[in-house]
């Protein structure tokens, strides 16, 4: 149970202790998940309008100030994370698994597949991603979260399905894949078995680079209105500043950055984390070489 303990725990928090840039983002990406995720348990949602403490500064009684009703904006912050989360990291899987299993089909496969899958690929890589994506959410009724976190991820794959395509065809010309293919243990045990384990540093880095793209995607809807609104989010934060007028008044400064530095804080952090993550993944590197 000790050996299990250090090897899933007490080694990966040793590498990133290594790299002080991927430590500092590992702390701070932690404090977000939990102040998102268990925060909501100790900080009630402050959903009373006080006309009578409108756009109020930082104090004792409010950390952040409040908004232009007069409520809390510290309690917003903290209630305010989960559903942003939830989606990126929903729509970065959906995009991650639909790249990682076309890519590396395309790349072992070849001939007439990988054509037609590099074709689709290219195409939709010619769309501009985001103006498609409105569309989409204009005509199409996002009824929650799920909805939206699968429209995202289906439109985010085809760049990193042709990175994935790349890294592929470099492995698969190594010996063990060659002794595989000898040894006839079949197309998808190669791929899942043989090929895709020694990829997955790179994969894993690739879905958090993916949460961080669909957090820009979702923030994005959310202001111009293409969501409809559900829950309290940090993007719903930002929509309602500006289409209340909150950047008129002066007193607004805190709500107007409260969400914005939030979701800054949480791309950041996961962006600085991932650069630890090679030497988790790396065996030389959790033996200390």
């Amino acid at each position: 149970m000790k050996n299990i303990l250090k090897k899933i725990l007490i080694e990966p928090l040793v590498i990133i202790s290594r790299d002080k840039a991927g430590l500092v983002g590992f702390i701070v990406l932690l404090f977000i998940l939990l102040l998102s995720f268990i925060g909501p348990y100790f900080v009630k949602l402050d959903t009373e309008v006080k006309l009578d403490k409108i756009y109020q500064f930082p104090s004792r009684e409010h950390i952040l100030g409040t908004d232009n009703q007069g409520r809390d904006i510290f309690s917003q912050i903290v209630n305010g994370g989960k559903d942003v989360i939830i989606v990126a990291f929903l729509a970065g899987l959906i995009s991650t698994l639909i790249a990682v299993s076309l890519g590396s089909l395309s790349a072992y496969a070849g001939g007439l597949t990988d054509t037609v899958i590099m074709f689709i690929t290219e195409i939709i890589l010619t769309i501009p991603q985001f103006p498609l994506l409105a569309v989409l959410a204009a005509f199409v009724r996002l009824t929650n979260p799920t909805m939206l976190a699968f429209i995202i991820g289906f439109l985010g794959w085809p760049a990193l399905a042709r990175a994935i395509r790349s890294q592929v065809l470099s492995i698969k010309e190594r010996d063990y894949i060659e002794a595989a293919r000898v040894l006839d243990l079949g197309r998808i045990h190669i791929i899942f078995s043989e090929i895709l384990p020694n990829m997955l540093s790179y994969i894993v880095i690739s879905l958090i680079m993916a949460m961080t793209g669909a957090v820009y995607s979702q923030v994005g809807l959310i202001i111009l209105g293409l969501v409809p609104f559900y829950g309290h989010n940090w993007g719903l934060m930002i929509q309602l500043a500006w289409t209340r007028g909150a950047i008129f008044y002066k007193g607004s400064i805190f709500y107007i950055l409260s969400p914005i530095i939030a979701i800054a804080l949480f791309q950041w952090s996961a962006v600085t984390f991932t650069r630890s993550l090679e030497g988790i993944f790396n065996p030389r590197l959790r033996a200390g070489e």
